[in-house]
C-alpha cells in the first residue's frame, strides 16, 4: 500500500484509492505495452523496455514510496526536525567549464540528475538542486526586501509584525510566477517579499527565524507570501514546508511543458551564448529519439512526477494550479481564482490589467489614477530561438502521457495538446 493510502501520513488520501488512481494504473499498463512493442520493432534493446510510468524518480512518475523525501511503508520517516532546526546544506555544483557546442560540452553546461544504470534516459553527473539557470538571491537583497520602507517592491511601512508566510508560490520556473506575484501584490491584504528567499531548498540551515526576518511586516488580517519556483522540484521542500505549517496554502503556476522548456533554455542562452543548441541538449540519442529527461529544462515539465511528492504531505485542496497561458490571455479570471483560494475579496480585477502588444503579455496599472502601466522587466517575454519542428514534435510525444497523468491527478485539463493542434 502506497503512503498516500495510509492513515496518518500527512496529506494522505484515505485507505481507498480514488478513481483517478485506477485510471493512472490502467494508463501506465497501456504505456508499458506500447513501449514494449516499440522497442521490439525498433530494436532498441532491453534498456528501452520501460514505460514513462516505470522510470525512476529522476525521469518520470513512479510510486510515491520510491520518491526521495517521502514515507516508505514499514520504515520510519526521516525526522523533519522542529521548526527552526538546521538541515544539512545542499552541495553546490562545480562551476561549469565553457561548452564547445557539442554533446560533450552539454554535460558540463547544464546540471543533470543521475539515473539508475540501464534506464532509457541516462544522465550526466551533476547536482540538480542548484540549477545555474535560476537567479540566485543574495543575503543583502533579502535583507533589503524585509526592511521597512514605502509600500511596493516587497516592503511595508515600519509597523506591523513579521510573520512566516501563510501562502507560497512554489512553482514552476518560467511558468509565470513573477507575473502572478506582482498581480497578487496589488491586493491591499497581501504582503509579499519581492526577491526569492530559496529558504526550503538552499537556505534551510539558517533556520526559521532567518526566514521570518526576510518577510515584510504585516497587520492582522493580511497574508504574508513569497515565491520561489524551484521549491516544486525540490524533494525536501514539501516535508520542510509541512513541518513549518501543515495548513500552508500552495500555488503552482504551470505552463505547456514544451514551451516552458524552450523558455527556460532561452533565459540561459541570453546569459551564456556559448551553450550548445536546444536540440543537442534535449536528446541523449536523437537518432533513437531518446529524450534526456535528466536535463533540468526537460525534467521540470514532468509535473506529475513532482506533484506525487507534494501529495504525500498536502491534500489537493491546499494546492491551487494556475494556468500560465490563461494568466496571459485572461489575467483577471485567473486572479479571481487565486483570490478565492486565499480567502480574499476580489479586488484585483480586469481594471488592473493592460495588454501590452509589444511585450505580448498584460501589464499592471492602478485603476484609481492615470499613471503609466507597470510591466515586467525586459528579461520577461524574450523571443525564443527557432527550434527544429521535429524536435518539438518528439517533445510533445514525450510529455503527452505525463500531461495526461497530471490532468488526472489534479482534476484539471489544461488542454496543452489541443493548443498544439490549433497551432
Amino acid at each position: 500500500m502506497s503512503p498516500s493510502a495510509q492513515p496518518g501520513v500527512p496529506g494522505g488520501r484515505g485507505s481507498k484509492g480514488p478513481p483517478a488512481r485506477k485510471l493512472l494504473c490502467m494508463c501506465s499498463l497501456s504505456l508499458c505495452l506500447t513501449y514494449l512493442c516499440y522497442s521490439l520493432m525498433g530494436g532498441a534493446g532491453p534498456a528501452a523496455l520501460r514505460s514513462p510510468a516505470a522510470l525512476p524518480a529522476t525521469a518520470a512518475p513512479r510510486s510515491p514510496a520510491a520518491l526521495p523525501g517521502t514515507a516508505v511503508p514499514g520504515a520510519p520517516r526521516s525526522p523533519a526536525g522542529p521548526p527552526g532546526s538546521p538541515a544539512a546544506p545542499a552541495a553546490s555544483a562545480a562551476p561549469p567549464p565553457a561548452s564547445n557546442g557539442s554533446r560533450e560540452g552539454a554535460a558540463s553546461a547544464w546540471p543533470r540528475t543521475p539515473l539508475a544504470p540501464g534506464e532509457v534516459i541516462a544522465a550526466q553527473s551533476g547536482a540538480f538542486e542548484r540549477d545555474p539557470q535560476e537567479s540566485s538571491t543574495t543575503d543583502e537583497e533579502l535583507s533589503r526586501a524585509g526592511s521597512p520602507g514605502p509600500r511596493g517592491g516587497g516592503t511595508t511601512p515600519d509597523y506591523g509584525e513579521k510573520r512566516l508566510p501563510q501562502a507560497l508560490i512554489v512553482g514552476v520556473k518560467k511558468g509565470g510566477t513573477r507575473a502572478l506575484l506582482e498581480a497578487i501584490r496589488a491586493h491591499p491584504d497581501v504582503r509579499a517579499v519581492g526577491t526569492e528567499p530559496h529558504f526550503f531548498d538552499r537556505n534551510y540551515e539558517k533556520g526559521l527565524e532567518w526566514y521570518r526576518n526576510v518577510m515584510p511586516k504585516t497587520l492582522d488580517g493580511q497574508i504574508t507570501m513569497e515565491k520561489t519556483p524551484s521549491y516544486f522540484v525540490t524533494n525536501e521542500a514539501p516535508r520542510r514546508i509541512h513541518s513549518m505549517a501543515k495548513d500552508t496554502k500552495l500555488i503552482v503556476v504551470v505552463r505547456n511543458p514544451v514551451t516552458r522548456a524552450i523558455s527556460d533554455y532561452t533565459q540561459t542562452l541570453s546569459k551564456k551564448p556559448e551553450i550548445p543548441t536546444f536540440e543537442v541538449l534535449a536528446f541523449k540519442n536523437r537518432t533513437l529519439g531518446l529524450i534526456d529527461a535528466s536535463w533540468s529544462a526537460i525534467r521540470i515539465g514532468i509535473y506529475a512526477l513532482h506533484l506525487e511528492n507534494w501529495l504525500q504531505y498536502f491534500p489537493l485542496s491546499q494546492i491551487l494550479f494556475v494556468s500560465g497561458e490563461r494568466l496571459i490571455t485572461d489575467p483577471a479570471g485567473e486572479m479571481a481564482k487565486v483570490q478565492d483560494f486565499l480567502g480574499l475579496k476580489r479586488i484585483v480585477t480586469e481594471k488592473h490589467f493592460y495588454f501590452n502588444k509589444t511585450k505580448g503579455f498584460p501589464c499592471l496599472k492602478k485603476p484609481e489614477d492615470s499613471s503609466a502601466p507597470r510591466c515586467l522587466g525586459k528579461s520577461k517575454g524574450r523571443t525564443h530561438p527557432k527550434i527544429d519542428p521535429d524536435v518539438i514534435h518528439r517533445l510533445r510525444k514525450f510529455y503527452k502521457p505525463f500531461n495526461v497523468m497530471f490532468y488526472q491527478m489534479t482534476g484539471q485539463d489544461f488542454q496543452w495538446e489541443q493548443e498544439e493542434i490549433d497551432k
